[in-house]
């Protein structure tokens, strides 16, 4: 069986496109979060990992330290992490990861 951080190890296998899990990114001394992109969206977003602030993720890589990050109403880093993981572990639980 699988566990948790093998999947997502897994998952940054793929190119930040391709991408299902959302992953860690440090740049210029700032570390974020970046959500993958769904079907419908046009960029990714990326979030501090401590605060509720955002950007995407285009800006993110242009720009790195100097991305001006708007405030988001109830999501940081953090938070992204902690639901992706606790739904790989329910899959887990579920028999969904062999």
């Amino acid at each position: 069986m699988m566990t948790v951080d093998e999947i997502f190890a897994e998952d940054l296998r793929n190119p930040p496109p391709e991408r299902s899990l959302p992953w860690q990114e440090t740049r210029d001394g700032i570390t974020v979060v970046v959500e993958p992109k769904p079907h419908w969206a046009v960029d990714m977003r990326v979030f501090r990992l401590g605060s509720r602030d955002y950007c995407r993720y285009a800006d993110w890589l242009a720009e790195g330290d100097r991305t001006r990050f708007y405030g988001h109403i109830d999501t940081s880093g953090d938070d992204l992490m902690m639901k992706a993981r606790a739904m790989i572990a329910r899959e887990i639980a579920d028999g969904y990861w062999g």
